[in-house]
């Protein structure tokens, strides 16, 4: 049966929700209180990532956390700060940095993900779409004995897990980077991933959804919501009423403000990432993360992107030009002949993502609101996670057959 659905937010998870549920035959409308054309959808690495199995919330985590906390340059940072939102976060977030937390989730991250890379190539055929897009995997770059014993294990395990995972050494890397120098001591190998160039997929699908008939509404936000009998009747923008029969929460970091509006207990934090790009050529072939630094590295479709950091302070985009620099640091520490000029760093952008305690991202329907489904809190994993966010909401929604058991994912879920 077709329903009226309101999608509140038009990034990644609201786009790909918006695409299942139009071909379901659904009448669907996207809300974004922004242009449409900037954000973490926009500034992420472009990762398909089937190798990121373990969540943000691991082992020694929290103590590098606190470690850093007055560092603003470290690769993880939170801002001290009495809110207490943040604390409640930070506590279920302590709670899960945990060796049977990360052993219970591996599987669930894993295979949200592998189905989300099989959607993106199932989308990029029906539909004809001319996105980048290309699985030339993955490298996780050394310069410490320490970072090479961690990567190393977690490969292993990645392996364990059926992931085409390796360790290489320094020939078999040279091999597969043979026109750059790398400062480096070793390295680890993940075929199995892929990679985009983010922006070219959210044109395109932009487009197609709008020949399809989905209907946008921009520059437009949300500021109330009216609730009868645990259901949403009406929702107000800022410049209209509307009303629907099912609403989709997909306002990443925002979803926040309406969580509180809807008295739900979403545990949600604002994490900042930042990105710099380079139209010169340097010579990479192969996305890769300098491990020590937490920098991803993406030769993307006519430029090469250097994004990274994990920024926990509130809702707000502003550019901090010292993590910048961290970026450009890195990059030139482990690639000796790369120099991003002033103009690039001075042209950084940011993107918030959103943080669940968990490191998982909050899927499906709340019992306190019949006719709300949640996709929000997908932290770093937004892009790699983003199709298949889409197609679970689309059959939650058309009361289908889930294609992924949606336990872990609870909305409601106890930390």
């Amino acid at each position: 049966m077709s329903k009226k659905v309101i999608i509140i937010g038009g990034g990644i998870i609201g786009l790909c929700s918006a695409y299942y549920l139009q071909k379901e035959g659904h009448q669907v409308t996207v809300i974004d209180q922004s242009n449409l054309d900037s954000g973490a959808s926009y500034v992420n690495a472009g990762y398909l990532s089937p190798s990121h199995i373990i969540p943000l919330s691991a082992p020694g985590v929290m103590k590098k956390g606190l470690k850093w906390m007055f560092n603003k340059s470290s690769p993880f940072y939170m801002k001290p700060r009495l809110d207490l939102d943040f604390l409640k976060w930070t506590l279920a977030f302590n709670k899960s940095c945990n060796s049977k937390h990360v052993k219970k989730v591996i599987p669930t991250i894993k295979n949200i993900t592998l189905l989300s890379q099989d959607l993106y190539e199932d989308i990029k055929r029906d539909e004809n779409f001319s996105f980048h897009y290309e699985k030339k995997g993955l490298l996780m770059l050394c310069q410490t004995d320490k970072a090479l014993e961690d990567e190393i294990k977690t490969a292993r395990l990645a392996k364990k897990e059926g992931l085409d995972a390796k360790e290489i050494n320094l020939k078999e890397l040279k091999q597969l980077e043979p026109n750059i120098e790398l400062n480096v001591k070793g390295a680890t190998y993940y075929k199995c991933d892929s990679h985009t160039t983010p922006h070219e997929f959210m044109e395109e699908m932009k487009t197609h959804l709008k020949k399809k008939g989905v209907i946008f509404y921009i520059n437009e936000k949300v500021e109330d919501i009216e609730v009868e009998n645990q259901k949403i009747s009406t929702i107000i923008t800022s410049k209209q009423v509307l009303k629907a029969d099912e609403f989709v929460l997909a306002a990443g970091s925002w979803s926040t403000f309406l969580n509180k509006k809807l008295g739900l207990n979403l545990l949600l934090q604002a994490g900042k990432g930042y990105r710099i790009n380079t139209t010169n050529q340097t010579n990479i072939l192969i996305p890769a993360i300098l491990s020590e630094a937490k920098v991803a590295v993406t030769p993307m479709n006519g430029f090469t992107r250097f994004a990274g950091t994990m920024e926990i302070a509130g809702i707000n985009l502003n550019i901090n030009k010292v993590r910048v620099q961290a970026i450009a640091d890195a990059a030139k520490g482990y690639y000796p002949e790369i120099n991003l000029s002033a103009e690039e760093k001075n042209n950084a952008a940011c993107g918030l993502r959103p943080l669940s305690p968990d490191g998982l991202p909050y899927i499906g329907k709340s019992s306190k609101c019949k006719n709300l489904t949640i996709a929000t809190g997908h932290a770093m994993l937004g892009w790699s996670m983003g199709t298949a966010t889409g197609k679970l909401v689309s059959e939650i929604i058309s009361e289908q057959k889930r294609s992924l058991e949606l336990d872990h994912f609870n909305p409601d879920r106890k930390f």
